[in-house]
């Protein structure tokens, strides 16, 4: 499970609002790449392929797909408005070592 913070869920849902999004969901996955190896994923979306994990966090729905999903059980995903920049943040238990602007790891 992927959990959301307070700050995550308040910035997606204003986003999507936004974006005229107000049906959608946070996808989130890995993908090859980055300077650590595995890049993190995030998007809006409304497809759900059969493949997908679903489930519900602090009100949110989050969507993985099953590959992904072994990367980032027990994540957390939070939201930084610093001033080392704005942005998504994954904080990974399973990441061994994560690159210096946070958007790559490996394991």
């Amino acid at each position: 499970m992927i959990e959301v913070t307070d700050l995550a869920k308040n910035t997606a849902n204003r986003m999507m609002s936004e974006e005229g999004k107000d049906n959608f969901f946070i996808r989130v996955g890995v993908e090859g790449g980055g300077c650590s190896g595995l890049m993190y994923q995030l998007t809006f979306d409304s497809d759900i392929k059969e493949t997908d994990k679903e489930f519900e966090s602090n009100g949110v729905k989050v969507v993985v797909d099953k590959k992904s999903f072994l990367y980032l059980v027990g994540t957390t995903l939070d939201y930084s408005g610093g001033l080392n920049g704005k942005g998504f943040i994954f904080k990974n238990p399973n990441a061994e070592r994560t690159c210096g602007c946070g958007e790559s790891f490996s394991l």
